[in-house]
């Protein structure tokens, strides 16, 4: 029984584990240039499956990507030059992280600037919850009316 339960557990493990959908065709013959290849394959967007890297898609065109990108590092081209590439041509989407710039910062920024948003608020309500009224006494006319009222229901 145990063994059926850690078989079982084994092969969730290894089903976790992400599947690079790399093709044998793909793979070129030089192992640090593959290892290259599949460090910037990893950083760049399926553009079909959108928060998925091209290394892990299975679609066709992250396929047509990882041969792209392998054509171009054969070429001689730096990492930089073939990132630029498929950004001139893609768009900043295509990358997993996109760069810091002017046009990015609202997306870096305001996480923080709702956070901070965020716990300002819950500070204020909470100061506005425990402030004390302090209740003034009772002037001589207002004492007197509530007597007369008091001494009315008798």
């Amino acid at each position: 029984m145990i063994w059926r339960i850690l078989t079982l557990l084994a092969f969730l493990c290894a089903a976790a584990l992400p599947a690079a959908a790399v093709q044998p065709d793909e793979v070129l013959d030089d192992p640090a240039m593959e290892q290259r290849a599949r460090e910037l394959s990893a950083k760049l967007r399926c553009l079909v499956c959108q928060n998925q890297s091209i290394d892990d898609s299975d679609a066709p065109l992250a396929r047509d990507l990882r041969i792209r990108l392998r054509e171009r590092l054969t070429k001689g081209e730096s990492d930089e030059q073939v990132i630029d590439y498929l950004v001139d041509r893609y768009g900043e989407f295509i990358l997993l992280q996109p760069k810091m710039g002017m046009h990015t910062l609202v997306l870096w920024l305001g996480p923080f600037v709702l956070l901070l948003l965020g716990v300002f608020i819950v500070a204020r309500k909470r100061r506005a919850e425990t402030v004390k009224t302090v209740e003034a006494p009772l002037s001589d006319e207002e004492t007197k009316r509530l007597k007369e009222l008091i001494d009315g229901d008798r």
